[in-house]
Order: structure tokens, then C-alpha cells, then sequence
């Protein structure tokens, strides 16, 4: 009789798979600005250790390799050396027997294509072009560049309206972006290297929940300059609030009858409560900023002209948002039951929602936009809301935590079905829409794998309504011959000014295409701090706020603090804000998980915290 031996991790192999956890805390917490021809050898090291040595390419090429990355790290190499990094990387990549081998020379030759100045550097001058001036991650990664660490050492002493204060340096939108930011600031966050990503959105709550009425700063004299402002969402209201701080009158021309652009038209009730948004736009209305709404830019009668403002302004911003809805090209795509996200949002803001009552619905798309379409749609009264989408729900480009709460609120995910064609009746009407299952492949250039023709047949969804969430475009025909338009979008230049029109300037959703609100955010700080200087000032936004110093505690490993929502099964009957305060407790526990990053590291702020324009 045969005996059944059951084996158990020795000790090396369980530090070794530590070890690999605490790699791969590394890599998730590197900052920007690290040098890439050192990152390069470390994982060139790395991975000549997993070499089972079989192979020569594996066995000798990535140990060529290294020595060749370590004499450009030294000084030892010559412009030479990278083509024979290069030459020598491409052999292992098209001989290597396993992914060991191949990949890390692929690694190596993204690398040196990508950054060949980097190598140059070494080699000609002896220096990195990072030079070790590596920024705070949360910062840097902060498209509107908030201090992070600050506001978080004020949240974590109480002092709620200091943060306030000091997040609206560079955010005038505190309250919004509380609600809705997408955080990319905690990607980078070196809390990783312990645990786990402080809750910077969740502290910025924290903040704009405890602060009450904070009054913004006082303007200052006087330039007797006047700005017209195109557009009263994220961007062109943030560049007024700066504008107005610095003393240039501004002027916001808006068509709807609400300001907020896509914050108050595309992002629901439930995630962004109207009076929350209200609060911030009344916020930078105070600082004397004069509204038109209801107006239109364009040359026909009743709309104002971009020359007309032209000759009556100083300078102009133009900050018009995506508003328009993009057309998906499918068959039946023109009945009756089809709609678009933009449309079913925009009802709901304006005040008359579509009823969905006991119908079932489709929605084509994966971005935060298709989700909240989805969850409007469950709160109007669909009997059944189904997604539909051509890949993974791995590869949705909504936030995680927006698709869980759909879900959790009733939603249907099809992942790997492409929308196909809608079925109609004889009356028009949507009866279904048909889609063709899909294999996932091979990935493409965006690093996500591609979804392939499958052998199922096509599957026929059941819905009355379609709505398509594939994204937004915009409405350029009242500029075009007035400013040059490439794709789609405003041709301006980085710093927002438009070329061959001077005093016009473009920045937001209309240059960029559809993208985040800190993003609109951000490129509305830009325009003011360049519309500034092109009508001859150079104003620095400051806070007399006093950041806390540090602390000098441990910082051991402890779990991080989300958001809670209310039930799903309380929150979908309702328009109310899904997200609960967080608890005095919660706050203090999170906020004492930041590192300060400010003060400990490279980043720190040395130089003041003055805005950065």
C-alpha cells in the first residue's frame, strides 16, 4: 500500500515569495522621474536570476546585457555601446527559447528607444536628466498639482478649512473632485511600499464634509483687463477663479442655463448631489466673476461672435466642452428606443428624466460614462440593465469600484459581445439588439489584449432601449475658419495659446478631446497663469496656510480606510449621494498613514509651496 506524502512550503520558498511581494510593492510605488537606464538594469538583473541557463541567448545575452548597462551607469561606456545594447538585445529577443529571455530584451530595447537621451546623457556628460530631483508621486501625478501631503497633514490636525484653503490654490472644484476625482494622485502613492495607497480622495472628503463656508481669498488691485471665458464648466470656471484672483475681470458665456459643463450635465445626482457642485460654483461666482448663460458662440443671429469678443476683451478662453455624442455605426441605430449617454444625463439635469419603467435596457460601453448611464438607468425604473461590451470587464476603462457598484445595484455585465446591429419591429421600435461573442487575443498597442472573431454565433439581448456610452465629441463647427481645428479638437500649443490668434487661448475637453475633470481643471490653472502673462503680469497664487510638520512615529502596515456607500438595495430607489461621511476615527486612522513624502525623500518640497504654473 502506497503512501500519500503531503508537502508543506519550506522556509526559503516562503521568504522568496515575500520577497516578490515586496518587489512588487516597489514597482507599484515608483515614482515618476526615476532614472530609466537604472530601472532598466534593475530588471535586467532580476531576470538573468530567473534564467534557468538552458539557453545561451537567456544565459549569456542578459548577463552582456547587464555588464553593457552597468558600463553606461559608470561612465565606462561609448556612444557605440547603445547600438551594441541594441544589436545585442534584438538577438535574445528573436532567439531566446522562453518568455524569460525574450521579454527582458524586449524590456531592454522599449527602453533604450524610448529614452536614448537618457543613455546619451550618461555617456557624453556622466549625468541622469532625472538629476535626483524626483517629485512628491502624489503630486506630480496630480494633473492640477495639489499639495497632497499638505492638505492631509491639516485634515489629520482638524483643521478642515485650512485644507480647503489650501486645496484651492490649484482646485477650485474642492467639493467635486471629493466626490467624483478619479485619483490618479494615488497610483504612485509610496504608502505601497507598506501597504496600500493612502485614501487621498476619501481625505479630501474628509475635508470639504468638516470645513463648513470657507470664503476664497481676496482679489487682487485692479488690472482694468477684461477675459472673456467660453464655456462655464471645469475649465473655464477654474481659469476665471484664477483670472479674478489676480484682478482681471472675467466674463463666462455659457449655452445651457447651468453652469458646471459635464459636472452638472454628464456626471448623475447620486454621485455628485447638485447642491455639492452649487457650492463650489457659488464659491468662484464670489470672487465677482459675470455670467451670460443661455448664449451661444457662432455668427448667426442671437449668438455672440469669437470676434466680437475679440475687439470688446483683453483676451478670450475658449473651454467649450464634449457634449456631442459619438454614433457607434450600427444597423438600426436610428429607431426609435436608441439613445445616447449625453442625451439620458443631460435629461436628467435639465429636470426631465426619460422614464425606463419596466423596460429592459442595453448600454453599449465600458468607461465611467456608460456606467453611470447604467445606474441612472436602474434608479429610472428598468426592469433589467445589461452592458455590453467587445472585452473583458477586466479591461474596462471604468473605475473599478463604479462597475462593483452597478453591479451590486443590479446591472448585467456581457463581457467579449460586440455590439452588432439593433433589431426593430415594424413600428421602429427597438426589440433587441444583437451582438457577436468574442475570444479575447492578442494585446495591442494600448497594452490591452484585443478582443478576436469567435466561432459562437451571435446572441440576440432583448431590450426596448439602447443607450450608447462610447464617448463624446465636439462642437467645433462655430469655430471652424475662426481657430484651426486638427481631428477634431483645437490645435493649440502646450501652454493653451492658439497660434496666427493672438489673445486666443483653448484649453480643457476642447483640446484634449473628452478626458477627467481635474484634467479641465488643471488646463483652465494653465490658461489663466498664460493669459496672465500675455496681458503683461506675472502673479503668483499663494496660501498663508501653515502646513503641520510631521510627525516622527512608526508607520507600520495597517489597512486602508475606502469610502462606504449606503445598500445597494436603499441607494438605487434614489437620487441620494451614494457615499457615506467618513467617521471621525476613520479620518484620524488614514490620514496618520501618509508618509509625508514633503518632508522625508525625494520630493521634498524645498523651495516653498508656491503654485507651480
Amino acid at each position: 500500500m502506497s503512501r500519500l506524502r503531503i508537502h508543506t512550503k519550506s522556509t526559503a520558498q516562503t521568504t522568496v515569495e515575500q520577497l516578490y511581494k515586496e518587489l512588487e510593492r516597489r514597482i507599484t510605488a515608483s515614482p515618476p522621474g526615476l532614472c530609466p537606464v537604472d530601472m532598466a538594469s534593475a530588471f535586467l538583473t532580476l531576470c538573468h536570476a530567473q534564467s534557468c541557463g538552458k539557453c545561451v541567448p537567456c544565459r549569456v545575452g542578459l548577463g552582456t546585457l547587464s555588464d553593457l548597462l552597468e558600463d553606461v551607469l559608470d561612465g565606462h561606456a561609448s556612444m557605440e555601446t547603445i547600438s551594441l545594447i541594441e544589436r545585442t538585445a534584438q538577438v535574445i529577443a528573436d532567439t531566446a527559447d522562453c518568455a524569460i529571455g525574450f521579454t527582458a530584451a524586449q524590456m531592454v530595447l522599449t527602453g533604450i528607444r524610448g529614452f536614448r537621451d537618457d543613455y546619451e546623457e550618461h555617456i557624453l556628460r556622466g549625468r541622469c536628466l532625472g538629476n535626483l530631483q524626483q517629485p512628491v508621486p502624489c503630486v506630480a501625478l496630480c494633473p492640477a498639482g495639489v499639495d497632497i501631503p499638505g492638505y492631509i497633514a491639516l485634515v489629520a490636525e482638524g483643521r478642515y478649512a485650512d485644507a480647503v484653503r489650501l486645496i484651492r490654490k490649484d482646485n477650485p472644484f474642492p467639493t467635486a473632485c471629493a466626490l467624483v476625482c478619479e485619483h490618479p494622485c494615488e497610483a504612485r502613492c509610496r504608502r505601497n511600499m507598506v501597504d496600500n495607497a493612502v485614501n487621498i480622495r476619501g481625505m479630501k472628503l474628509a475635508a470639504v464634509d468638516n470645513a463648513g463656508d470657507v470664503p476664497v481669498p481676496e482679489r487682487a488691485e485692479s488690472t482694468g483687463k477684461r477675459v472673456a471665458i467660453i464655456g462655464g464648466g471645469p475649465s473655464g470656471l477654474s481659469a476665471a477663479y484664477y483670472l479674478q484672483l489676480m484682478g482681471h475681470q472675467t466674463t463666462v458665456y455659457e449655452m445651457h442655463k447651468h453652469l458646471g459643463g459635464m459636472l452638472y450635465y454628464g456626471i448623475p445626482s447620486y454621485r455628485l448631489p447638485r447642491e455639492r457642485l452649487d457650492a463650489d460654483i457659488n464659491a468662484i461666482l464670489s470672487t465677482g466673476v459675470e455670467v451670460e448663460l443661455n448664449t451661444t458662440i457662432g455668427n448667426g443671429e442671437g449668438q455672440v461672435s469669437i470676434s466680437e469678443l475679440r475687439e470688446k476683451y483683453d483676451a478670450v478662453y475658449i473651454s467649450i466642452g464634449a457634449h456631442t455624442d459619438k454614433k457607434v455605426g450600427l444597423p438600426g441605430e436610428d429607431a426609435r428606443g436608441v439613445l445616447s449617454a449625453v442625451e439620458l444625463l443631460g435629461s436628467l439635469a435639465d429636470g426631465h428624466p426619460i422614464d425606463l419603467s419596466g423596460k429592459e435596457v442595453a448600454v453599449i460601453g465600458g468607461g465611467n460614462v456608460a456606467m453611470d448611464a447604467t445606474r441612472s438607468a436602474i434608479r429610472l425604473g428598468a426592469k433589467k440593465v445589461s452592458v455590453v461590451y467587445r472585452r473583458r470587464q477586466a479591461d474596462m476603462t471604468a473605475l473599478e469600484e463604479e462597475i462593483l457598484s452597478a453591479v451590486a445595484e443590479g446591472a448585467e455585465i456581457l463581457e467579449l459581445h460586440a455590439p452588432k446591429g439593433i433589431e426593430t419591429n415594424e413600428a421602429g421600435e427597438v426589440t433587441a439588439l444583437i451582438a457577436e461573442p468574442k475570444i479575447i487575443s492578442l494585446v495591442g498597442r494600448d497594452g490591452r489584449p484585443a478582443p478576436a472573431k469567435s466561432e459562437e454565433a451571435d446572441v440576440r439581448i432583448p431590450c426596448q432601449v439602447v443607450i450608447v456610452a462610447i464617448g463624446q465629441g465636439i462642437e467645433t463647427e462655430a469655430l471652424e475658419g475662426v481657430v484651426p481645428i486638427k481631428r477634431g479638437v483645437i490645435a493649440a500649443e502646450n501652454w493653451s495659446a492658439i497660434e496666427d490668434a493672438p489673445g486666443v487661448f483653448a484649453g480643457g475637453d476642447c483640446v484634449t478631446g473628452p478626458a477627467t475633470a481635474i484634467r479641465a481643471i488643471a488646463a483652465g490653472k494653465v490658461a489663466a497663469a498664460n493669459i496672465d502673462q500675455y496681458l503683461g503680469f506675472d502673479h503668483i497664487i499663494s496660501t498663508d496656510v501653515e502646513i503641520p510638520a510631521p510627525r516622527m512615529h512608526n508607520s507600520p502596515p495597517c489597512g486602508r480606510i475606502n469610502v462606504k456607500e449606503r445598500s445597494a438595495a436603499e441607494r438605487k430607489g434614489d437620487w441620494q449621494c451614494v457615499e457615506l461621511p467618513l467617521t471621525d476615527q476613520e479620518i484620524a486612522q488614514e490620514s496618520g498613514r501618509c508618509l509625508r513624502c514633503d518632508h522625508f525623500g525625494y520630493g521634498i518640497f524645498k523651495g516653498g509651496r508656491e503654485t507651480k504654473w
